[in-house]
């Protein structure tokens, strides 16, 4: 543990955003695998769970958790997994 006043503020301020960054990312897989599931299922809500895992994408790409062409790319693959 750190000495510094301020450096002590940085390890509790990154251990936060660590925190918080890890429950969207854990949010967002989840609710890809989600769709993966009911549309292997061949369950009745998949475009719902479709628009979920989408916005969920976005929201992490636009966080930062996830770089702009994994977001495009995960979203491409859903889109095409949903009209087979």
């Amino acid at each position: 543990m750190p000495i510094i006043k301020s450096a002590i503020k940085r390890v509790k301020v990154n251990e936060k955003a660590n925190d918080r960054n890890s429950a969207q990312l854990s949010k967002m897989r989840t609710a890809v695998k989600k769709f993966e599931k009911a549309k292997t299922a061949g369950a009745d809500n998949v475009e719902e769970l479709y628009q979920a895992a989408v916005s969920a994408v976005d929201k992490a790409a636009s966080k930062g958790l996830i770089k702009a062409n994994k977001a495009a790319r995960d979203k491409s693959r859903m889109a095409n997994r949903l009209a087979k």
